[in-house]
């Protein structure tokens, strides 16, 4: 297990320590919807509401084949195939993530439409333009070949296909506070800049449709799970599940990373040329 993959397992059981945090909560599992979920399983900044935007985006339809890289616990993956009938292939590193994503998508009846494997973002082995749309949320920074990453997302798209890229990038305010909800520290850390991105998706063979800077919101998105948890404690079911004590830690980091400009949150919706 690589170091990157190592800082999301957490010392055993996330499946059964869901399952626990579900139960306390009162959450049924036997109706469960991706929704209930978001807490844990939208692990990125502003949560659900990203993968919404990053839905519209898209242009799905039931038909749509989507590979999610770096799908993580499968949050996007089953709000995808929920709202739209999609089915969505995700890839990532991390073993327990693909056996909670998979245990998660069958609790909420979604296994059919959703499927996940261990694997790297930059080398799927996947066919080649096999996927009508693709996507990767908050992946990037703990990849230091981003060339790879976007040409491989390039390789399995079809031609005319939509590629959303919503990351953290490095902003202009010095160097990130860690230990970060992707990182403990620089060591595995490697966000690109606004202007490496600007160069990397073309070079990849891109269209780059929009992008949008969603910084501000994500600061206040922060600074509000900060001051909950402050005033509450943890909630039952989040990322704390896995990120462990220092969850409240990175939160407060990224309140300050955001306020002080050293990270941004930007959305790219790129096609590749038909």
């Amino acid at each position: 297990m690589n170091q990157v993959s190592a800082f999301y397992t957490g010392p055993g059981g996330l499946v059964g320590a869901i399952g626990s945090a579900l139960d306390a909560a009162g959450v049924d599992r036997t109706r469960l919807r991706p929704a209930d979920l978001a807490p844990v399983d939208e692990f990125h900044i502003r949560g659900r509401r990203a993968t919404l935007e990053i839905i519209e985006a898209l242009a799905l339809t039931a038909d749509s084949h989507v590979l999610d890289l770096g799908s993580g616990l499968g949050g996007p993956a089953r709000t995808l195939a929920e709202l739209t009938g999609c089915t969505v292939t995700g890839v990532d590193l991390t073993p327990e993530f693909c056996q909670v994503a998979t245990a998660l998508s069958e609790w909420t009846g979604l296994s059919g439409r959703t499927r996940f494997r261990v694997g790297d973002a930059t080398a799927t082995g996947l066919p080649d333009k096999s996927a009508d749309a693709a996507l990767t949320m908050h992946v990037a920074m703990n990849i230091p070949d981003k060339h790879a990453l976007y040409a491989e997302a390039f390789r399995v798209l079809r031609p005319g296909g939509r590629f959303v890229v919503y990351d953290v990038l490095q902003g202009e305010g010095g160097e990130v506070h860690y230990p970060v909800p992707w990182a403990a520290d620089s060591s595995t850390s490697f966000p690109a800049t606004l202007e490496e991105m600007r160069e990397l998706l073309p070079s990849a063979g891109f269209n780059v449709v929009s992008e949008v800077d969603s910084s501000d919101e994500s600061l206040v998105w922060f600074q509000q799970m900060l001051a909950k948890i402050q005033r509450e404690g943890p909630p039952p079911v989040t990322f704390a599940t896995f990120l462990g004590d220092d969850f409240a830690q990175m939160t407060a980091n990224q309140v300050a990373n955001l306020a002080e400009r050293r990270i941004r949150t930007i959305m790219f919706v790129c096609s590749r040329p038909s």
